[in-house]
């Protein structure tokens, strides 16, 4: 029976390939067993990484942040940002001009647009996470509806205003926190 080698003493193909840098231009450099894969007594160093290539001393730990620097941590407060999208439906509805298609659109868009504000308002009244779900998905579905009928006046160039192009932006938002929080939830859920 044929005894079996050892791994210490098998031969590696890559143990034997000289190791190589890429220079840039097709070409590579060899290492002569100082330079730059190790220091000048043969110790390798951790490589550095960044634009500099310089080794800096500081660690991490030590290096300001500008979110430590804040007085107040900064809070994402949907509630505030679902009256300010529903303000600007409003200032929207507003300065549309007056004809029947315009009518139209600014009572659906009025609808629908403002509507975010209040179902959130249910959803954090939920009684149970199906009711937290329900409430969340007629949130979504509202939302929405706003970027249909948005993408419709835009469409329709019966309103050109760049702050159209915001709040379809703000819309488009909106459903992806939505959709990620009923996501997240229902797979909590199980």
């Amino acid at each position: 029976m044929k005894r079996k080698t050892s791994n210490t003493k098998r031969r590696t193909p890559n143990a034997e390939r000289p190791v190589v840098q890429w220079i840039g231009d097709g070409r590579v450099q060899e290492d002569t067993g100082r330079g730059w894969l190790g220091n000048q007594d043969g110790r390798p160093y951790a490589p550095v990484y960044g634009a500099s290539r310089r080794r800096d001393s500081t660690l991490n730990a030590q290096r300001p942040t500008p979110n430590a620097q804040r007085k107040t941590n900064p809070r994402f407060n949907l509630e505030e940002r679902l009256l300010e999208f529903s303000m600007r439906i409003i200032r929207l509805v507003d300065a549309l001009p007056t004809t029947w298609t315009a009518n139209h659109l600014a009572g659906q868009i009025l609808r629908s647009g403002t509507s975010p504000y209040g179902n959130h308002g249910e959803v954090e009244a939920a009684e149970s996470c199906k009711d937290f779900v329900h409430k969340l998905k007629v949130c979504l579905k509202e939302l929405k509806e706003t970027r249909r009928w948005l993408r419709l006046v835009k469409q329709s160039k019966i309103f050109a205003e760049k702050n159209l192009v915001l709040i379809l932006a703000e819309s488009e938002e909106f459903i992806r926190i939505f959709f990620a929080s009923v996501r997240t939830t229902e797979k909590n859920a199980k």
